[in-house]
């Protein structure tokens, strides 16, 4: 399936680049955007790059077999035999993968004032934060507690670090701020969908002990481009998704947590 994304109308463009734009300093003017092919398999990573360019309105061709996963990643395949993963993008002649890579390459070079917050800001140490703590945290513990689980299911949770402590760091960070990136939406929510989502859905935590998280995945699943990423990039609804687990391990003693500040 092949789909070309035109580019939104320039008032659009113009207004999101101009919101919250002070007199003191102008909104900085992006580069020209190559080409950009995001190669997508249904219902996994490379979901972040389409609501990306849904978010910032820019134009793109979506490329995947619908509801063929084993031909997506063959198409892949073909175009990165070494790594092939999704997001795999054609970025100009240049092949990229990981997806917070190609978001943070995209708006600092196409998009350098909006889907982040300001270097200045008190704000910015947080979208880092999250903007790599979706993956190398989060979503890396999450499926190497899946696996393990899967194999002998749980009885209790660890005593150190697990799947339910990675999400009650993201549930902390929320009953202090409205978006993981601080005060706005940003990119690091869209990091953060994914595993989050992984986490309710698989079965690997209790989606009711964290409402925050909850309240944050409704509010950001109504956003109008996350919207639009569903309906062009998950037509057909999450297909091939994980078996969940029979049942979450029950909390277990932890050593008592203090959130951090900020």
């Amino acid at each position: 399936m092949t789909m070309q994304i035109g580019r939104r109308g320039s008032l659009a463009v113009l207004a999101g680049l101009a919101f919250g734009a002070t007199a003191q300093a102008a909104p900085r003017k992006g580069s020209p955007l190559p080409d950009i092919t995001i190669y997508h398999l249904e219902g996994r990573r490379s979901e972040r790059i389409v609501w990306l360019m849904e978010e910032l309105g820019f134009p793109y061709k979506l490329e995947f077999k619908r509801g063929d996963l084993m031909g997506s990643m063959a198409a892949i395949r073909a175009l990165s035999p070494i790594v092939p993963m999704a997001p795999t993008v054609k970025y100009g002649d240049q092949i990229l993968v990981e997806s917070g890579a190609i978001m943070d390459l995209i708006v600092t070079r196409h998009a350098p004032d909006r889907l982040r917050p300001a270097e200045a800001s008190r704000d910015f140490p947080n979208h880092l934060v999250f903007m790599h703590y979706a993956e190398g945290s989060l979503a890396a513990r999450l499926f190497s507690d899946y696996r393990a689980w899967r194999a002998q299911p749980p009885k209790t949770r660890s005593p150190m670090v697990d799947s339910e402590a990675c999400v009650q760091f993201a549930e902390d960070h929320l009953t202090r701020h409205p978006w993981f990136g601080g005060a706005d939406f940003s990119t690091a929510d869209i990091m953060m969908m994914f595993p989050l989502n992984v986490a309710t859905s698989l079965n690997l935590v209790d989606a009711a002990q964290f409402p925050k998280v909850a309240a944050w995945k409704a509010k950001t699943e109504a956003r109008p481009a996350y919207q639009r990423m569903l309906a062009k990039a998950r037509p057909d609804g999450l297909i091939g998704a994980l078996p969940a687990l029979p049942a979450h391990a029950p909390s277990g003693p932890r050593a008592p947590r203090t959130p951090p500040a900020n």
